[in-house]
């Protein structure tokens, strides 16, 4: 196929270099001559490096070097261009006066692809004369790596072009996930269930940026934290993106941006690119402050309460603590001088203290999440007694094999901080979900290639169950009464039926025989 990309930027120097790569022919051109020489050079260090590496042959590399087509001049006749992928700055009148110009000088066989991350496919499409030849085509930086790729047809889109591109895309070694037309698409919109939560869990003084990025990475498994990911992203986009998404959702709940970024970003506090932002960089940046060492009475008696839906969770955790040679209380009633440890699934510590008369100055909440890593996350209340929460986490820093947990210690709110972090990621892919922006399997699949999630949204709450997952959501948005909380049809219906989060499920159109329903007829 004979490839025209438009922009030769990081992103139009990526695709050229994915697709020659992949046998194309690839015409590469920019308004600025200069960014096309230098994009040459960029793939010609690229396809080396690919050999210093053993990943690529000397003979491979200079054959794809050969089909890399540098042209002057981006609106030059193309009568054997097939595809031609616009990769320019993300501005909708920059967009729409290169395919018009296009347009005029291009075959009109040839497809039309945007890589926009965030404009409307639709309005790009609907400044052309023939606006069923244009659909979305979003790759992700850096492109090589990135093996994912958003395949979006506008509403106008001609129902082959996305097939077609799908085997395009795949055909060169990437994966494809078709997705509606709607803000952010499907990577960026399944992105905000953690870090607009993150952002919420700061407000309210729950933890530091530090504390919730380590509960993130060692309980979730997260690659890197919320904070961690803002601040390589660059605060300034993502405040946009979320900003974006919120407002083109018409201001949903589950999407609510943060009171804290618009300051940051004016502030100049972008992340690793300004030097700093939720943390410091650079060769003077200080050092992170190590986490505090762990002082407390690790052989102080406990009791485990649990009681009703919780009492699973509460018999693990005397288990647990048993088996590393904790002094676990067996009796109905804690001592008075026992530390007394509450499993909480989606509700507070403060809301059993109050509820089973617990002493308010040394109960705790532990959230019983299965933890990725060695860490486990201890809850205190305004009335915990400072001493008693010591020597509760030194309890729970006890392990039976000598590998002692790391304990967080955070503010007690409802659901503690990695049950709200899943909780919203969970959430927000059912929403994606039950409006049918994607498929289950293709949001998945889009979250873990462009995210770097251990495991897909739905996935993951099936690992804990949709029925668990409902109680969590239930949970939250009665004790919060904040409507982000609120659960979606997508997991109501599920944990319902006993279906898996992952399981498409019948639709109308299963039921009704397709001849008949393009005759607006029931089937017999």
């Amino acid at each position: 196929m004979r490839i025209r990309i438009v922009g030769a930027g990081a992103m139009g120097r990526g695709i050229a270099q994915w697709a020659a790569t992949a046998g194309h022919t690839v015409e590469l051109c920019d308004a600025r001559t200069e960014a096309v020489t230098a994009a040459v050079d960029f793939v010609r260090s690229m396809l080396e490096r690919a050999v210093e590496k053993g990943r690529s042959s000397a003979e491979e590399s200079a054959a794809a070097l050969e089909r890399l087509v540098p042209l002057d001049d981006p609106w030059a006749p193309g009568p054997d261009v097939e595809l031609v992928v616009e990769a320019v700055r993300e501005d909708l009148g920059t967009k729409t006066e290169v395919f018009g110009r296009l347009e005029q000088v291009l075959p009109a066989t040839a497809v039309f692809a945007t890589n926009t991350s965030s404009l409307s496919v639709t309005r790009i499409a609907a400044t052309l004369k023939d606006p069923t030849r244009l659909a979305g085509l979003h790759f992700f930086n850096p492109v090589p790596l990135m093996r994912i790729v958003e395949i979006v047809p506008g509403a106008a889109t001609r129902p082959e072009i996305p097939p077609a591109l799908t085997a395009f895309v795949e055909g060169c070694g990437h994966r494809a996930v078709t997705v509606a037309d709607t803000p952010g698409f499907l990577v960026n919109h399944a992105g905000r269930g953690l870090v607009t939560e993150a952002l919420a869990l700061l407000e309210e003084s729950v933890a530091q940026p530090a504390d919730i990025d380590r509960i993130a990475r060692d309980v979730l498994g997260l690659r890197m934290g919320p904070f961690e990911l803002m601040d390589l992203t660059g605060l300034d986009v993502t405040a946009a993106v979320i900003d974006s998404i919120w407002q083109g959702f018409r201001y949903a709940d589950r999407l609510r941006p943060s009171y804290l970024t618009p300051n940051r970003v004016a502030a100049g506090l972008h992340g690793r690119k300004t030097g700093r932002g939720w943390f410091a960089y650079g060769p003077d940046a200080p050092a992170q402050a190590p986490e505090p060492p762990v002082t407390g009475d690790a052989d102080r008696p406990v009791f485990v309460h649990g009681s009703g839906p919780g009492e699973g969770d509460a018999a693990a955790l005397r288990e647990a603590l048993t088996a590393a040679g904790a002094v676990v209380e067996t009796g109905a009633e804690p001592t008075s001088g026992a530390i007394v440890l509450v499993p909480v699934w989606g509700t507070s510590v403060a809301s059993a203290v109050a509820e089973h008369g617990l002493p308010a100055s040394r109960s705790f909440g532990v959230d019983p999440l299965p933890a990725a890593g060695r860490r486990r996350v201890l809850a205190v209340t305004p009335a915990a007694d400072p001493a008693a929460a010591r020597d509760a986490r030194a309890v729970l820093g006890r392990a039976r094999d000598g590998d002692a947990y790391a304990v967080s210690v955070v503010r007690d709110t409802a659901g503690s901080v990695a049950q709200r972090l899943l909780a919203s990621i969970v959430s927000v892919a059912s929403s994606i979900a039950e409006r049918s922006i994607a498929s289950p399997a293709d949001i998945d699949l889009a979250v873990t290639a462009g995210l770097g999630y251990p495991v897909g949204p739905l996935a993951w709450g099936d690992r804990i169950g949709a029925a668990r997952m409902l109680e969590l959501h239930r949970a939250l948005h009665r004790t919060t009464g904040d409507p982000r909380h609120r659960p979606s049809r997508w997991v109501t219906e599920r944990a319902l039926l006993g279906l898996a989060l992952t399981d498409p499920g019948t639709s109308p159109d299963d039921c009704v025989d397709g001849a008949d329903r393009a005759n607006g007829t029931d089937a017999p």
